[in-house]
């Protein structure tokens, strides 16, 4: 599908609520699989990824079923069980399916297959492969990439330092320490979201964090009610919007604030932009606001490296849109797990933003923003089927002189299949 998007002359205006976020509703499914009882998840995150965990987990014998559109039920004895040990079990375009899933079924009493498209399958799975091999793991690859073959052994615990700041692998090795024999500890150079070591702890695992380490012994979860809160990742789209769109003046409904996600709030803060966070609450665990945001005529360049890329790693194609807005040079290095994602993001990221009249260059571990440009339009840009780069682009023709045309803009369906829709609600 292909997708024109036309400068905005009105401003963005009114008030919506964001969906539910990703990483909280994946997780959900997850752990409340792994608990005793039944439980609710309210406000379950309707992107394609996330309906490839809930379907992945009921092939694995878990009681799941929607009692509405946004409702997830949720019944389990804490086992699973694989009930075709022939059939793979597929992980569509999701890597947080895979790498945590393969930390739950590492230490199971049934052998199993993780798949994925053809985009999942080229996406690196050392990462979780070696540490999960040094507890016991028995994992085999096509090179370090999926499909990934598990064979269900004993795992015992071990004390491993990551050289990469990365929820996705910390939280497996987590989930594999919930089964194994002993402590299993996990240290990482900055600390990457949290939200595994929140729910493990809110149903009852024996979890501690320790500024950038987390400790768990073998525990058994019991199953309580998760709401999940709106994702900040979803919202950081329509943040840096009205941020760059003159006149614009609006509120986003029920963002989740964690700490360890809150990466766009301190870099727009840094850059000038007028963002308010009101109505502060907490919610399973999850701290929660609502955001003002006001469009921000004097943007200012910043650097973003080190302990800031845990904290917006996926939201760093949307912050390049609004350096490009801000005046001098805007640098984000120390990113070059970006180019481990659904496209090598820092490679097509630039080329594409090019195209639209961004002053960008590529650096080895990020790139290097010039502004305040005036983006030109008149083009067509790849998506290269990456959700994030064609949201992107998507608010880059917001401000751009002439429109912009985004091919296979269909794959904004993985994380944010209402995108358009909430864009439609606030764009007058």
């Amino acid at each position: 599908m292909i997708k024109t998007v036309r400068k905005n002359t009105k401003g963005l205006s009114g008030e919506i609520v964001i969906p539910a976020d990703k990483s909280v509703s994946h997780r959900a499914v997850m752990l409340l699989s792994l608990a005793k009882g039944t439980a609710y998840v309210r406000n379950f995150s309707s992107g394609a990824d996330c309906k490839s965990t809930l379907e992945l987990y009921q092939k694995l014998g878990v009681e799941i079923n929607y009692v509405d559109e946004k409702i997830l039920k949720i019944t389990s004895n804490g086992k699973l069980f694989n009930s075709n040990t022939t059939e793979p079990l597929y992980c569509g375009n999701s890597g947080t399916t895979m790498r945590l899933t393969c930390g739950v079924l590492a230490g199971q009493k049934f052998n199993s297959i993780l798949i994925g498209d053809e985009s999942l399958t080229r996406r690196p799975m050392k990462r979780i492969i070696e540490p999960l091999s040094l507890m016991g793991a028995k994992i085999n690859s096509n090179e370090f990439h999926a499909p990934l073959s598990i064979r269900g052994s004993n795992l015992y615990g071990i004390d491993y330092h990551s050289a990469i700041s990365s929820a996705q692998v910390k939280s497996s090795i987590i989930l594999a320490g919930l089964s194994a024999q002993g402590k299993t500890t996990y240290t990482e150079p900055f600390q990457s979201r949290n939200h595994t070591e929140l729910m493990l702890k809110y149903l009852g695992a024996e979890i501690n964090t320790h500024e950038n380490s987390t400790e768990i012994i073998h525990s058994k979860l019991e199953a309580k009610d998760i709401e999940v809160v709106g994702d900040i990742s979803s919202a950081s789209f329509f943040i840096v919007g009205g941020l760059v769109v003159p006149n614009s003046n609006f509120i986003i409904r029920n963002v989740g604030i964690n700490p360890t996600r809150t990466g766009i709030i301190d870099v727009v803060q840094r850059m000038s932009g007028q963002i308010e966070l009101m109505n502060k609450r907490e919610i399973g665990g999850e701290t929660v606001a609502d955001i003002r945001v006001i469009y921000s005529e004097n943007l200012k360049s910043c650097t973003i490296s080190g302990n800031d890329i845990p904290r917006l790693i996926d939201e760093l194609p949307i912050i390049a849109v609004l350096a490009t807005q801000a005046e001098g040079k805007t640098i984000i290095k120390d990113a070059q797990d970006l180019r481990n994602k659904e496209a090598d993001r820092i490679k097509c990221l630039v080329s594409e933003l090019k195209k639209i009249g961004a002053e960008i260059e590529e650096i080895p571990d990020g790139f290097v923003i010039y502004g305040k440009t005036q983006l030109k339009g008149n083009v067509s840009v790849e998506s290269f089927h990456d959700h994030r780069l064609a949201m992107s682009f998507y608010v880059a023709g917001l401000i751009s002189e002439k429109e912009i045309a985004i091919n296979n803009f269909e794959w904004t369906n993985i994380s944010f299949p209402e995108f358009e829709q909430l864009f439609y609600k606030i764009n007058a």
